[in-house]
């Protein structure tokens, strides 16, 4: 492990955007780079290096941890799949040290942000034994499970694919290859499905989404049905609503595996929790095997939002220094 005073780098590798931020031991972003994320794969990793090395050239960091969407080696050397980039089977970690000269470590997103969350957010200060489910609402669901503070990454590095637990045989079609998938149901691609389905069966129910919906029905976002739902649209409050129901449905089942202690709800998604995180908990708790004769977990929203990844990735390239 670096020094307590060391400096390292996060980058939050997406398939819109690079994020980075220079991170120090108490989880502060001191200073921060963006750039378009490349398609192709030599272009993505020059990428990478460069808003690396932006930030090398402004403080003296000392390592470097990536957090992307995909399987990652057991090693967190290497990168087997991202479905949003263009790494494939690919040694990720040393082709960017090299680039560097910094040593570079490599991890789901989903887990660098629960550890993140873990350390400096929601979920700090739970004392062992504990278990801690983190559950990340954005285009689809991330899921990372912390047992006594240490992340549970399976015997392939790819644990917990919480999102394509199925919960509809012959349901909504995923991008994974399956269908009826948990994040098909939950997420703010799931949101924008859902209320687009409801315009069809209801068009008078909400003018204004409809009106979205005829010109163009990518125009429907998660986050336009969530303003919506604020505004009081019936159609989006009835939209939410469902999201709420799958969320307490899916937690259940999580709860039924892994009967943790604390759930934490992170994502883009979580920002409009406001608006259904109070029905999820009970649809959850009714749910729940055995409801009524066991414990519950706590359910909380993530407290880092955008930055809990990047803060994350560089919390393990210090511990991996």
């Amino acid at each position: 492990m670096l020094s307590a005073a060391a400096l390292t780098v996060g980058v939050d590798v997406g398939g819109t955007s690079v994020r980075a931020g220079v991170v120090d031991a108490d989880g502060a972003v001191l200073d921060t780079a963006r750039a378009p994320t490349p398609r192709a794969e030599a272009a993505l990793e020059a990428t990478v290096a460069r808003v690396i090395g932006e930030l090398a050239g402004r403080h003296p960091v000392e390592a470097a941890g990536l957090a992307l969407a995909g399987f990652i080696t057991p090693d967190r050397r290497g990168v087997r799949f991202a479905p949003h980039l263009s790494w494939r089977d690919a040694p990720v970690a040393d082709r960017i040290a090299a680039r560097t000269g910094l040593p570079v470590v490599v991890e789901h997103d989903a887990n660098a942000a629960a550890l993140a969350e873990l350390h400096f957010g929601a979920a700090a200060g739970a004392p062992p034994p504990s278990t801690t489910v983190f559950v990340a609402l954005g285009t689809g669901i991330g899921a990372a499970l912390l047992i006594d503070g240490v992340l549970f990454r399976g015997a392939h590095g790819v644990a917990p694919e919480l999102g394509h637990l199925r919960v509809v045989p012959g349901g909504r079609p995923c991008p994974c290859g399956k269908a009826g998938c948990w994040e098909r149901y939950c997420s703010g691609t799931a949101l924008a499905t859902t209320a687009v389905e409801m315009i069809a069966r209801e068009p008078g129910l909400s003018p204004a989404l409809r009106r979205l919906v005829v010109d163009d029905p990518g125009r429907i976002t998660g986050r336009r049905v969530a303003a919506a739902a604020r505004d009081g649209d019936p159609l989006a409050c009835a939209a939410v609503a469902d999201l709420a129901r799958w969320l307490g449905e899916g937690l259940a089942l999580v709860a039924d595996v892994f009967d943790p202690e604390l759930v934490v709800i992170g994502g883009g998604v979580a920002a409009s929790a406001p608006l259904f995180l109070d029905d999820a908990r009970e649809h959850y708790a009714s749910r729940l095997t055995g409801a009524g004769r066991r414990p519950l977990a706590r359910i909380r929203t993530a407290q880092l939002g955008e930055d809990a990844a990047v803060v994350g990735a560089a919390r393990l390239a210090r511990e991996a220094g």
